[in-house]
């Protein structure tokens, strides 16, 4: 829980991670080109006083996780979203010992299970093993994997329907689609947004969480989002540009919160990329400058709260919210102003 200016807010990191990016897991080049990425989006965004050396972010430990998340970074529970990449790495990029931390900390720790479409009929498999072994409630896709001589593919291809098909039966309903910037060398046409408004439409049933609101093409996203109300924005790597670029992040969540509104946001760290420290810190800090305000408005402190962590949990109802935290949603609750209704 964070407090200020005597409001507490029950925090949800919707987005965590447990990897593996040393030399050793690396299977070739793109390994080694994948996590040197993700450590340029970590350095160039971050604070100073909260960049790591190279070589612990590349493996960093369980204890650095649980102080990070809980102990400094304010959560009440965190969602593990794991991106497997076995093209890359030996071993897969998320380290199972996310796992066996969810298993030890299920009343802080909630696990989702990854899947690619391409592996066929033992990938269902493991996907109803994984719902049986966690009781599953989401899991994470990453649709510009490569697997042999495919570099992704869609979430309305046929293949993709039949997970999805067995979500459903499996009663997993949140679905996390990473939609956002690419990560060399994967490439940024396979994280296209555009086959959500598909998937969102044959599957009314499912929620889409649209991880990165769909970044650099967020008004494809805010389009979709708005005519499927099954679709939702999840702001990891968005919220960092807080920080380094404070009006670009001031345009994000202002046409979120125009467009699909304050119930359909969720925060995420994408932790170990950034710590959610800081980054929740400067989001209750936050306000519109004064001369966007008159498009924009300006955010509450019940916006805020719902981002945080309250709108997550409802969409993982076994997060228990302690009841001086709820909100009373009768009298918060609004449309966006963007609703196409």
């Amino acid at each position: 829980m964070y407090s200020k200016d005597g409001e507490d807010y029950f925090v949800v990191d919707a987005h965590v991670h447990m990897w593996d990016g040393s030399d050793e897991n690396q299977r070739n080049i793109h390994g080694a080109e994948f996590i040197e990425c993700f450590y340029d989006y970590h350095r160039n965004l971050s604070p100073a006083e909260y960049v790591w050396d190279f070589r612990k972010y590349q493996k960093y430990s369980e204890e650095n996780f649980m102080t990070d998340i809980f102990e400094n970074g304010y959560a009440d529970h965190a969602i593990f979203n794991p991106a497997a990449l076995p093209a890359f790495y030996k071993n897969g990029f998320s380290r199972d010992i996310a796992q066996d931390m969810a298993r030890r900390s299920p009343d802080r720790l909630t696990y989702n299970h990854n899947f690619d479409p391409r592996f066929g009929d033992a990938g269902i498999r493991r996907l109803e093993e994984a719902a049986a072994t966690f009781g599953l409630k989401g899991v994470k896709i990453y649709t510009a994997e490569w697997k042999d001589d495919s570099r992704g593919f869609k979430m309305s291809d046929r293949e993709t329907y039949r997970y999805l098909e067995k979500c459903q039966e499996l009663g997993i309903k949140n679905i996390h689609v990473h939609k956002g910037p690419t990560i060399k060398p994967l490439d940024r046409d396979s994280f296209d947004v555009a086959d959500i408004d598909h998937c969102a439409t044959d599957f009314p049933d499912l929620n889409f969480i649209v991880e990165h609101v769909g970044l650099p093409r967020l008004e494809d996203f805010c389009w979709i989002a708005t005519q499927e109300t099954n679709v939702y924005g999840g702001l990891a790597v968005a919220i960092p540009f807080i920080h380094t670029r404070p009006r670009y992040w001031a345009q994000i969540i202002g046409e979120l919160l125009y467009w699909i509104g304050e119930d359909k946001i969720l925060f995420g760290s994408d932790y170990a990329l950034w710590q959610p420290k800081w980054l929740i810190e400067k989001f209750v800090d936050f306000q519109f400058p004064e001369d966007m305000q008159g498009e924009y408005g300006q955010i509450t402190v019940a916006q805020k709260k719902k981002i945080l962590g309250l709108n997550a949990a409802a969409l993982y109802p076994h997060i228990e919210v302690p009841e001086h935290l709820r909100l009373d949603t009768a009298s918060t609750s609004a449309e966006p102003v963007g609703a196409l209704e």
